[in-house]
């Protein structure tokens, strides 16, 4: 394929042999080409600073921990936090919701689809009586039958997106906008909602101390692939370094 990192080949069977790892991929053949070259970076810099190990992943474990400098989230940054995501560290919320799924598969025009779920939300803001009616009629999911109702969900029931989007409605509030998820098109509405109690901070500050020291850990990972990736000479093929599921 005519690949190099820093005047060093990178062999068709090297490439091969990663693609099966990325058949879940929009790409399979372009992950694996970022992979294994984005791999050889590291591993030709692990060379350079002479960090050895027994295996490849951990001489790239060790390039990490040595390389890569995290900064330490303080309480101050905990509370930030905190106060602004105030609604996820509550115990007990509860919004009873109802929806339309329009199902995506690869054996329909998702132009059809998004065409036929917008004029359907079109039809409910002028006409919101008649969601069950539409919900038996066009929804793909087995709350259909029932009008589409799915009952009072908690926070961690739903996928991270309709629960986001949930969670912020009003009741009897009907989403603006469908709603994209890996089942496919939704239109949401919010029905009787139950708060929750708040938990205090205290009971929640690892959890959040936890969360925010990975999303340092992946910024920082992230510029330092960037530096690697710009500093390498490499040919046949354009890399983006925080692409890489290296960096998960």
């Amino acid at each position: 394929m005519g690949i190099a990192v820093n005047g060093i080949e990178v062999s068709d069977l090297a490439i091969e042999q990663e693609l099966p790892h990325h058949q879940d991929a929009a790409n399979p053949l372009k992950q694996a080409v970022h992979e294994v070259v984005l791999r050889q970076v590291l591993l030709q810099e692990a060379d350079r600073l002479g960090i050895t190990g027994e295996t490849d992943d951990a001489r790239v474990e060790a390039l990490f921990e040595r390389e890569v400098k995290v900064p330490v989230v303080d309480e101050a940054a905990c509370r930030r936090y905190y106060q602004s995501q105030i609604e996820r560290f509550s115990s007990g919320a509860l919004v009873e919701a109802r929806h339309i799924l329009f199902q995506v598969t690869p054996t329909v025009q998702l132009d059809l689809v998004r065409s036929t779920a917008e004029s359907i939300l079109a039809e409910l803001q002028a006409n919101p009586e008649r969601f069950d009616e539409l919900a038996r009629q066009y929804s793909n999911c087995p709350s259909g039958a029932v009008g589409g109702n799915l009952g009072q969900l908690a926070r961690g029931q739903c996928v991270p997106e309709f629960e986001q989007l949930l969670f912020r409605m009003a009741p009897g509030e009907l989403a603006g906008r469908l709603l994209e998820t890996r089942f496919g098109l939704h239109i949401v509405q919010a029905m009787r909602r139950i708060e929750g109690e708040a938990l205090p901070f205290d009971a929640v500050q690892a959890q959040i101390a936890d969360e925010l020291q990975r999303q340092s850990w992946q910024r920082a990972l992230h510029q330092y692939l960037h530096i690697l990736v710009g500093q390498a000479d490499i040919e046949g093929v354009q890399l983006e370094g925080a692409d890489s599921p290296l960096v998960q």
